[in-house]
């Protein structure tokens, strides 16, 4: 037997080749050596540094991780965008884009007039040191934040800015569409990648207008501007409907010049504003519903006679201002002769009117029918707006506005099973049916609207209710989207509140509820109204985009693996609902201030009068 010195020296000096080795198995060898050969003290004391070194690092690692992801954010370019994309070969899969990054700084965005909203204050800070300020958060001018703001508002203030940021990416997206393959024409057809007439007077355009200048998208309103000066021309051999023409084109013509100061726009205002004229020569005052544009004449549908009492009673806001406008009174007094008859007529139930007038003999047809959706919605709605818009002196229309809210609350109210929901229905005939169209969500906005100018307070109480209501009609359904007429179920023991027949399952992107959630949120500050508005979008952008550009309205909301897209972009969505969107999400006040403008029933503000005429 060796000595143990020699049995030392061979193994140190010899391997399995007989040459000596620098390997990681010799070094793992040694070092396990190594550590046997200490002492149990000593190997406690290294283990106990090793993991106090580790809890340090685990409590220091969020902010290392952070001071990384915001230097990473940083060297991001200036777009940074991953658009939504839905593609209609690959059964609508859907991805948010990423918030937009902060670190660049805030950009100011918007035509000249809203961009004032967004610009810096000076202050006088203790010290005299400058700052300032960014709807209501305190930025130091030699640094990125104050260091006394919250990173709670910080945060509050990025995700307000990436919804906003959202919306106007799917505006530019639909602008796109639009752009690419229905230009200067009425309304996009994006799964074709065409378009579709209706006036052929660029309807989706005009009703695009003043929500570009809202969302400060200053490159595609220059190119709209610039079609609506060279190319836009009402003198054309065409019938047009006197409501739809009078809301999105009179109105969307007004509401810009009105934001923009801009005479192209009152010009082209006051052109198809007296091209529509020829509509009010009735024996009985009360306007035709179709009107050529080019030849100045007016008619009644072939079918009737009939006009609906809707129509004929939404085209105020709009003429009445034109007046005011050109110092021409014919166009106020020919509305408000509309509206003086209407309100002396009989056949109405506690305030609610029927849907149908006949334009010869100025009476009401088709009686007994009462309901807030189609054919009478907006007659409601612009009861309350004239009255605000003419500075809260026309008392008969605030008279003949509270009538109705009370007749709805006796005749229409009803509660749903099993979550207790409230709804508007409609009366046929003394019977109710639980019908409720989605066009009478815009009922929870004028309502609170009218709460806010001081009406009884219940009507804010009941607007919260009817939201509670219209959001359901979206998120009861597959897609979470709302059907175009929904039914309730009023028995003990449903399982589910909103039932839909085949025939109602078409969701056409309309505005009504992200409306009536603007104006919920502008007037509470309830947070959940932007949730409820924010799942919405999320649901147009995952069952409705278009991948090569544009919105579709679909035919089954209640199918998510296939709602059949209809291919028709309604001028609509760009005018009201991208809009409504927008203001939802935005927390500024003074953005289309509701005390100094009233929507007309196409989203177009038009200002308060500063002294009622």
């Amino acid at each position: 037997m060796l000595p143990p010195s020699e049995r030392d020296f061979v193994s140190l000096t010899l391997s399995e080749s007989g040459s000596y080795t620098n390997g990681k198995q010799w070094r793992r060898q040694s070092c396990l050596r190594k550590w046997k050969q200490l002492s149990r003290l000593q190997r406690s004391l290294i283990l106990f540094t090793l993991m106090l070194l580790l809890v340090c690092g685990i409590v220091t690692s969020p902010t290392l991780i952070a001071h990384w992801r915001d230097g990473a954010l940083g060297e991001n370019t200036d777009d940074g965008k991953q658009p939504f994309v839905l593609d209609l070969k690959n059964e609508y899969k859907f991805v948010l884009p990423e918030p937009p990054s902060e670190k660049k700084g805030l950009r100011r965005r918007g035509p000249p007039v809203l961009q004032s909203r967004l610009h810096s204050k000076t202050n006088a800070s203790e010290g005299g040191k400058a700052v300032v300020s960014w709807r209501e958060a305190v930025i130091d001018q030699g640094q990125v934040f104050d260091t006394d703001i919250k990173e709670a508002e910080i945060q509050e203030i990025t995700h307000a800015e990436s919804r906003l940021e959202a919306v106007r990416e799917a505006f530019r997206h639909a602008w796109k569409g639009y752009k690419d393959f229905a230009w200067g024409h009425d309304e996009l057809k994006p799964i074709s990648k065409s378009y579709a007439e209706w006036f052929g007077l660029g309807l989706t355009l005009i009703d695009a207008l003043d929500t570009m200048w809202i969302l400060g998208l200053k490159d595609e309103f220059a190119e709209a501007r610039e079609w609506v000066a060279t190319e836009l021309s009402f003198d054309k051999n065409v019938d047009v409907n006197l409501f739809e023409s009078t809301i999105r084109i009179l109105g969307g013509l007004l509401s810009t010049y009105h934001l923009t100061g801009d005479s192209v726009f009152l010009e082209k205002a006051k052109d198809i504003g007296s091209r529509l004229m020829p509509a009010f020569n009735t024996a009985s005052k009360i306007p035709y519903s179709d009107v050529n544009i080019g030849k100045g004449t007016a008619h009644s549908p072939q079918w009737t006679s009939d006009s609906t009492v809707a129509e004929v009673t939404s085209v105020q806001l709009e003429f009445r201002e034109l007046s005011r406008l050109t110092g021409d009174p014919k166009y106020k007094l020919a509305v408000m002769e509309v509206m003086n008859q209407v309100h002396k007529l009989d056949g109405k139930n506690d305030g609610l009117v029927p849907m149908f007038i006949n334009t010869n003999s100025g009476q009401f047809t088709h009686q007994g029918i009462y309901t807030l959706g189609a054919r009478a919605d907006s007659y409601y709605e612009y009861l309350l707006k004239q009255w605000i818009q003419g500075g809260k002196k026309e008392n008969d229309l605030l008279e003949d506005y509270l009538q109705a809210i009370e007749g709805v609350k006796k005749n229409l109210l009803r509660k749903s099973n099993p979550l207790g929901l409230t709804f508007v229905g409609e009366l046929s005939h003394g019977h109710l049916s639980p019908k409720m169209d989605h066009l009478v969500c815009f009922l929870p906005g004028t309502l609170a609207l009218g709460a806010h100018h001081s009406l009884p307070a219940d009507h804010m109480e009941l607007a919260k209710e009817l939201i509670e209501t219209c959001y359901q009609m979206y998120a009861q359904m597959e897609t979470g989207l709302s059907p175009e007429i929904a039914y309730f179920n009023m028995h003990e023991g449903s399982k589910q509140d909103v039932e839909v027949k085949i025939a109602d399952r078409h969701n056409l992107l309309r505005p009504e509820t992200v409306e009536s959630l603007f104006y919920l949120y502008r007037f509470t500050k309830d947070k959940k109204y932007q949730l409820w508005g924010w799942e919405i979008l999320q649901n147009f952008n995952k069952y409705t985009r278009v991948s090569t550009g544009g919105y579709s309205s679909i035919n089954n909301v209640r199918d998510p693996a296939y709602p059949n897209p209809r291919d028709k972009m309604e001028s609509f969505f760009l005018g009201e609902t991208l809009k409504y969107f927008y203001l939802l999400f935005s927390d500024d006040p003074d953005l289309i201030s509701l005390d100094k403008y009233v929507f007309n029933t196409e989203a177009h503000p038009l200002p308060v009068w500063p002294d009622a005429e």
